[in-house]
Order: C-alpha cells, then sequence, then structure tokens
C-alpha cells in the first residue's frame, strides 16, 4: 500500500489506447469521462474511485492502481505519489469488462 500525501495538482498522463477508447465514445459520455479523467489531476482518489487488488502482480512500489467508476464505464488508472503523477491506462465497459487485462496494464508502469 502506497502512503497517501496528497499534492496540490498532479500531473495526467493518458495511454494513447485510452485516448483512443475515449475519443470513440458517443458525444456525451465521452465529454463526461473526458471532465473525469481531468478531475483526477486534482483529486486521484475520487469517491468514485477503488483501490485494485494487485497482489499477484508486479506493481512498482510507488503506485497505487485504482479504477474510477461511472456508471457501466470503468476508468483504470495509477497513481504514483512520489512523482505526482495520474497514469491513465484504460477505459472500459462493464459488463462484459472483467479486469482480465490486468497483468497487461500493470506492465506499462514499468
Amino acid at each position: 500500500m502506497v502512503k497517501r500525501m496528497k499534492q496540490a495538482n498532479y500531473r495526467l498522463w493518458v495511454e494513447p489506447e485510452a485516448y483512443t477508447a475515449r475519443e470513440n465514445l458517443p458525444g456525451n459520455i465521452r465529454q463526461w469521462i473526458k471532465r473525469a479523467i481531468e478531475d483526477l489531476e486534482k483529486d486521484p482518489y475520487p469517491s468514485t474511485s477503488k483501490s485494485l487488488d494487485t497482489t499477484d502482480l508486479d506493481v512498482p512500489p510507488d503506485f497505487e492502481f485504482r479504477r474510477l467508476r461511472l456508471e457501466h464505464w470503468r476508468v483504470l488508472y495509477a497513481i504514483n505519489e512520489k512523482d505526482g503523477l495520474v497514469w491513465v491506462l484504460a477505459i472500459h465497459r462493464r459488463p462484459p469488462y472483467k479486469y482480465e487485462d490486468l497483468p497487461e496494464l500493470v506492465s506499462k508502469l514499468h
């Protein structure tokens, strides 16, 4: 577990795949998710987010892996408090998404 020391503002990085996924969403959902992602710069721990269990995965020590729930949509991201970074890794619709790509997403943090 990463110690939380809230930064004033975080730097935001959106993976190209997550950016493309967001751009391919219908207009109202795209804008809603875009605002939610931008809000992570100010508060990467909103009440609609949850820390994901990554105990069996090789997550770098300074990262916490989280998901943001927006009705049927999930924004998967990692926070690095040490560097003040929020890294958006994926956007998925749930159901049917069941977090099967977590190992692949975690590997991007290395």
